[in-house]
């Protein structure tokens, strides 16, 4: 198992120091991060956490899926590898 968690349905008011210390309650956290909507600035709602060891990241898969933060239940599962998007041309030309 990778030591990278998604971690989604997180309230947008969610910071990166908050998604640590909940981590944290797990293991060592290596890094935390939230994606953010590049054009608003504001939060996508997931975000990613690197836990130190398998042990620790299967730990805060199994405490932390489904917990309740901030009134949502977050979704915490093992990191998927970013799949390739097909090029979408914006200016087609027919």
């Amino acid at each position: 198992m990778e030591k990278k968690l998604y971690v989604g349905n997180l309230p947008y008011e969610t910071s990166e120091d908050n998604l640590k210390e909940l981590f944290s309650e797990a293991g060592t956290v290596e890094s935390a991060a939230i994606i953010m909507d590049k054009f608003s600035g504001r939060s996508k709602g997931f975000g990613f956490v690197e836990m130190s060891t398998e042990e620790e990241a299967q730990k805060a898969i199994d405490d932390l899926n489904g917990k309740e933060l901030e009134g949502r239940g977050i979704i915490v599962n093992e990191a998927r590898p970013m799949e390739k998007k097909p090029f979408r041309d914006s200016n087609p030309t027919e």
